[in-house]
């Protein structure tokens, strides 16, 4: 039986345009707010080039599991007005805060029981809006990153370079091209501007967001948080560093879980053989994987049992 979702629209500038999904259960339940990685993604972590599907597999498991969840479409995606690309960081954090607060004024909801779950960037939002002091229950960090931006880019270069393919290493020897100082050459050119928008390389990047990204040091936030936190990070992640969980156990000063999940990848699915972004096309043809969605729908119903009700 499928869930029961509504439509919502969370409330400010620019309106969020989102879905409710609510349990198969008798209200005010816990619920969980659920923030997407970067780039324009929709609610359900959806790409015009890619579906990775992330926030809508875990909104289905979790109303299996009895708890509502939010997401919601980013600035400038699906149904909510706005140019991604002139959104900065500090602006999805923004975003996700109003979100919570429109999840918690629900009839449906707990407001004393909504957790906040975030992949990628979603987990560094999810992070730094739990550090303000919003009311929330609990964190998920989903390959979340306890790494500085700058240095976090220069690690995913390094990553990255050797499962290029094969031509690709040849060319780049020709040209006698260091991806890393590449990178570290592109950063310099985005802290240099000043505008929401510029034009690096020949592409028209958010260059607010980066500016942002690249001064952010997720471990400041994650100091703050006294709540209880459940990270999870795939050991052939190749765009944030899987030792980055030992980072978030030992900076959190709340009740803190760790899983690193063998094979698991960045797309939340599991790769067989050397880890590569090559093989994300094939991976998003298949769900997410099982155990990490159980985990994360059993984590937030205990933590939802466990707060106070309101």
């Amino acid at each position: 039986m499928s869930p029961r979702e509504l439509p919502v629209t969370v409330p400010g500038e620019p309106p969020l345009a989102g879905t409710l999904t609510l349990p198969d259960a008798p209200g005010p339940v816990p619920a969980v707010l659920l923030a997407p990685g970067s780039g324009p993604l929709d609610r359900d972590s959806d790409h015009r080039r890619a579906r990775f599907g992330v926030t809508r597999e875990l909104a289905h498991a979790l109303a299996e599991g009895g708890l509502a969840s939010l997401r919601y479409d980013k600035r400038g995606v699906g149904g909510t007005p706005g140019d991604w690309r002139r959104a900065g960081l500090h602006d999805a954090a923004d975003d996700l805060a109003r979100a919570r607060d429109a999840l918690a004024a629900r009839p449906e909801v707990d407001p004393g029981r909504i957790v906040l779950a975030g992949h990628s960037e979603g987990a560094l939002l999810a992070a730094a809006v739990a550090a303000r002091g919003v009311p929330v229950a609990g964190v998920v960090l989903l390959a979340g990153s306890a790494t500085p931006g700058d240095e976090l880019l220069r690690w995913q270069a390094r990553q990255i370079g050797p499962t290029l393919p094969a031509p690709v290493r040849g060319l780049l020897r020709l040209l006698r091209t260091d991806l890393e100082q590449k990178v570290a050459a592109n950063h310099e050119r985005l802290r240099a501007t000043t505008t929401d928008v510029a034009r690096i390389g020949g592409a028209r990047l958010n260059a607010r967001w980066h500016r942002e990204f690249l001064d952010h040091d997720p471990r400041t936030d994650l100091a703050r948080l006294t709540v209880p936190v459940l990270a999870v990070t795939g050991a052939k992640d190749l765009q944030v560093p899987p030792a980055d969980l030992e980072t978030i156990a030992a900076t959190v000063p709340g009740p803190v879980e760790t899983l690193l999940v063998p094979d698991l990848t960045h797309t939340l699915r599991r790769q067989p053989g050397p880890a590569s972004l090559r093989a994300y096309r094939g991976e998003l043809r298949r769900p997410v994987d099982a155990e990490v969605l159980a985990t994360v729908a059993a984590w937030c119903r205990r933590v939802g049992a466990v707060a106070s009700p309101s």
